[in-house]
């Protein structure tokens, strides 16, 4: 009999080791950790003795996603009829996980040596485990675990308690886990076709909607509506709806707010070139006058960006009614005249 439930025994570990060996899908989490423990003990009737508690500690390394391999010492104690009962032992662990995430549910076989002493009688032996438990992780570096095992327990002889060598226990252990290092964050294994399929991916995407694909664009957020290189980056942006008080340089308040909504996606997405703040004007007026308002305005508006936040170099210049983008006999065309554009300059 005692040799049939050590081969049970060795049959289980047995098992347990062998997918450790075939397994190919490996996790980057790798890490050593420690484990202290605390242990209920429910005895069997064997033992004539009470139920007791122990406690201990592992010292462990999670091999893959699925493996843990752990070293565990522990100590337990208990009465019984026979005199105090003393337990102290050591333990090589397998636990399988069934998954690795927040919740983590294994099962755990086990093959030890166990030293017992029922009063004045003591004796080592063999000790085999199985059962089950989960981790909850509560940090990256601190999970709760807890477990209930199955433990076979054979003293070779030694007569610790009279009449059989042979004993049935069932443990509870609760206590935590601690794993050493950063845990390393999850990534997909790339494969040359994998690679080629995304770089396929990418010249059919233009996430900013600026006419460059995500392949080929160094400034992947530009802003709506402005122009741009072959690289993606801004060359000019037009400023529509830009106003100042009648004959004056001083910006209305919704200009204000037109330009506040400039500024921000500039700050989110910055370029280092300067940039030339250029001031246009429609025909109403001699050239002459257009050409000083013009330049007045420009510089008000390089101003107010400087003043929100605009890192760049802004230089101020007005064109006046040159470079027109509309007709000047409408008023509709006189109102697109009327802009401010952005242009950065190339070093």
């Amino acid at each position: 009999m005692l040799n049939k439930n050590l081969l049970a025994i060795a049959s289980l570990t047995g098992l347990g080791f062998l997918p450790l060996v075939q397994a190919a899908d490996q996790s980057e989490d790798n890490r050593w950790y420690v484990a202290p423990f605390a242990s209920f003990v429910r005895t069997g009737g064997d033992r004539n003795s009470s139920d007791g508690w122990g406690g201990g500690l592992g010292a462990g390394k999670i091999i893959d996603k699925h493996f843990n391999v752990e070293l565990k010492g522990f100590y337990e104690g208990f009465g019984g009829t026979n005199g105090p009962w003393d337990l102290a032992g050591g333990i090589a662990d397998v636990q399988y996980y069934f998954f690795r995430d927040k919740f983590s549910p294994y099962t755990v076989v086990g093959l030890g040596a166990m030293n017992t002493c029922a009063s004045e009688n003591c004796g080592a032996g063999l000790i085999g485990e199985a059962g089950v438990g989960f981790t909850y992780e509560l940090h990256d570096n601190f999970l709760i675990r807890s477990d209930v095992r199955y433990r076979y327990n054979n003293n070779l002889n030694a007569q610790v308690q009279p009449g059989t060598d042979e004993f049935h226990d069932m443990t509870v252990n609760v206590g935590f886990v601690v794993p050493f290092g950063d845990k390393p964050k999850s990534s997909a294994i790339s494969t040359p076709q994998m690679a080629t399929a995304q770089a396929a991916d990418c010249s059919t995407l233009d996430s900013d909607g600026d006419g460059v694909n995500n392949c080929l664009d160094r400034c992947p957020a530009t802003i709506k509506g402005g122009k741009v290189d072959t690289n993606g980056c801004l060359i000019s942006i037009v400023i529509k709806g830009v106003k100042f008080k009648y004959d004056s340089a001083e910006l209305t308040p919704n200009a204000m707010k037109i330009l506040n909504s400039v500024v921000q996606d500039l700050v989110s997405n910055p370029q280092k070139n300067d940039i030339e703040v250029q001031g246009y004007a429609s025909s109403e007026g001699t050239n002459d006058y257009n050409l000083k308002l013009s330049q007045r305005r420009s510089e008000s508006v390089a101003a107010y960006l400087k003043i929100k936040g605009i890192p760049n170099q802004l230089i101020a210049k007005g064109y006046g009614e040159t470079k027109p983008i509309a007709d000047n006999d409408t008023e509709a065309g006189k109102n697109e005249n009327r802009r401010v554009e952005l242009i950065w300059i190339e070093e």
